[in-house]
This record gives C-alpha cells, structure tokens and sequence, in this order.
C-alpha cells in the first residue's frame, strides 16, 4: 500500500449501561473528528443501529462484526475506543465474529480527576486492561497507545495514530508484496539466503530473472535509442557525472531500462540485485519511487545514514536522495570520494 493511499479503520466505540451514556456520545464524535483531520476514512455503527452506535451486548458485537464483514475490503485496520469501561466481551466478539486479520489498536479515555463525579464517570483505565486480557485471551495480536490513558484530541493520540496508520500501511503492503530477485546468490554472500515458500506462505511472492537475460536485454537497446537519453539526462540531474566514463554511463541506462520494464512487466513492489549492486542505478530507481531494500516502500524504521567522515549516524527522516546530491555537490565527484576514502 503507497503513502499516498487512503487508510480505512474500522471503529469500535466499547460501552457500558450504567455509565452515562453522554461521554460514548462525546467520545464517538471526538474520534470521527480526528480521523477527519487525518483523511482517515471510518466504518462505524451508527447511532440508530445499536445504543448510541456503541458496542456492548451479543446482538452489538453481531451487527458491528457483520458490517466489518461487509466492508472487509475497505478495512485496513481497528481502533478500539473506551470512552468509558466499556464491554470487554462484546469488543472481542465483534474482531472474532468479523474475521479480520488486521492491526488493532486500543485507546481509552483518562478519567478527569477535576471532574470525578458519576455523571463523568469513565473507569477505561480498567476497562482498557480487561479488553486487552481478552483479546490476548482470545489469540488476537493489538497494539496499544502509549500513554495508558489518552485524549483522542491530544497531541500524544495523534501520534500514536499516524504510527498505527504507518503500521495499518506496512502490513496490508507486506501481505501482497510482489519482490523482485534479480541475478543468483553469490557463493560467498550467505547472508542473502532466504526461503521464497517462507515468504508466500505470510502473501510475499517472489518474481525472479537471471543477470544474463537482464544483460541480454540491454545488449539489444541501441546507444541512440530515445529511453537512454532520458536516462543519460536522469542520472546526470540525480548526481555529477564528470569523470565517468561515458560507455559505462550508457550501460547503467541501458541496465535501469530493463529493469525498469522487466519491474512494470511483472508488477513488482522491491527488488534486489544479488551480489555488488549498481548503486547509481539503483539509487535512481528509488528516487524514481521504485523501491529497493535498502529504501523500501515496506522498511518501517529509517536506516542510518554515512556522514562524510565515513562514519554511521543517526537519520530519523531515513535515507533520502537529497542527502546523496548535497554530499556529491560539497565533495565534487563521485572519483572524487573514492579517492578520499583511499587516502
């Protein structure tokens, strides 16, 4: 799933009778709004459907579990709501009754100790614990907010959501991935074994083509061919090229080409050359939005970056192209910085 898609969660307001029915009523509302703000798209009871649209009894988590159901496609995700103790049985019928296998997260309200009195009553300090004991009960994976208590409207929630959002992206991505391995392991690289069964029995498939068909391909693209000059024009606006041999220029676009047709062609999401990658090529086709392990539509925690010392440091924002073209614009070249490194 890109960034750029619409995430669907579905929504499961807990209540419980004798807690006032005007805090399920605020907090449901307080959630659309901010699921609103974030073009975060809800699938929710409404308020004629079942008491105040909140889930509590059997028929609650039936008729909750049954539109999930019916908007099965749609959902990416569930945000569990406690606006008060809510019903813990009822929340865990309605995920095992709807069937989803998707990510979860809880949110309960904090009780306002300014204004303690039964008419605010929440209690979903508890209430959180018990639906979590039976979710876990149950066999059914969540997450919950970081703080234990949370306002839906506070800055700490939000966060807690764009991360579960990102996660929400990660997984539906992750369960139809379609990865590319291009070229065979070398003897000597272990550490680029893996299973291909492992990874179709969790929805990874894996399409594969060998170096010689990929150098085939290119043998055939004539130097004056339309496609190489744009990719001559595209690697020199992405990094400085004085230097580089011109032929060797030329192969790299004729090698981006194919794999570019050869990614289009069988639809693939990541892909990996086995053994010393093409890093210019490469790095092009992520910044072309083609993804490639070390900077992956799926990677979900950023990946440290090398300063101009050589040396690893942190990058919260993850590896970026810009960063690349600033270093190659303050050093020169790229023979520049390999002459650097040798000394």
């Amino acid at each position: 799933m890109r960034k750029n898609q619409l995430i669907t969660l579905g929504i499961i307001v807990g209540n419980r009778n004798f807690f006032p029915d005007a805090l399920v009523a605020e907090g449901r509302r307080e959630v659309l709004e901010v699921l609103a703000e974030r073009n975060i798209k809800p699938v929710i009871l409404d308020e004629q459907s079942t008491k105040l649209g909140g889930v509590e009894t059997w028929q609650d988590a039936k008729k909750c579990a049954a539109l999930f159901d019916e908007q099965r496609h749609r959902i990416n995700g569930i945000l569990v709501v406690l606006p008060n103790f809510g019903d813990e049985k009822g929340i865990a019928e309605t995920i095992k009754l709807s069937g989803l296998n998707v990510p979860i997260l809880i949110q309960a309200y904090p009780d306002d100790l300014t204004r303690f009195s039964l008419d605010r009553r929440r209690d979903a300090f508890c209430g959180k614990i018990s639906v979590c004991n039976n979710l876990y009960q149950y066999g059914i994976p969540f997450s919950i907010t970081k703080q234990h208590t949370v306002f839906p409207k506070s800055d700490a929630f939000k966060a807690d959501l764009d991360e579960f959002v990102a996660v929400c992206r990660v997984v539906d991505g992750m369960r139809r991935a379609r990865l590319g391995a291009v070229g065979a392991r070398p003897n000597a690289f272990n550490t680029t074994r893996y299973s291909e069964k492992l990874l179709q029995a969790f929805g990874i498939s894996v399409s594969t083509v060998d170096l010689s068909e990929v150098f085939g391909s290119a043998g055939k693209i004539g130097d004056d061919d339309r496609r190489v000059k744009e990719r001559l024009d595209a690697i020199g606006a992405y990094v400085p090229t004085s230097g580089i041999p011109a032929p060797s220029l030329v192969k790299m676009s004729k090698l981006g080409i194919v794999l570019d047709d050869w990614m289009h062609r069988h639809g693939i999401d990541a892909t990996a050359i086995l053994g010393d990658q093409p890093l210019v090529t490469l790095t092009a086709l992520q910044a072309s939005f083609h993804p490639e392990p070390s900077s992956s539509t799926f990677v979900t925690r950023p990946a440290p970056t090398i300063n101009e010392n050589g040396s690893y440091e942190d990058n919260p924002k993850g590896r970026c192209p810009a960063n690349l073209r600033r270093l190659l614009r303050e050093v020169g070249s790229v023979r520049e910085i390999i002459d650097e490194s040798l000394r």
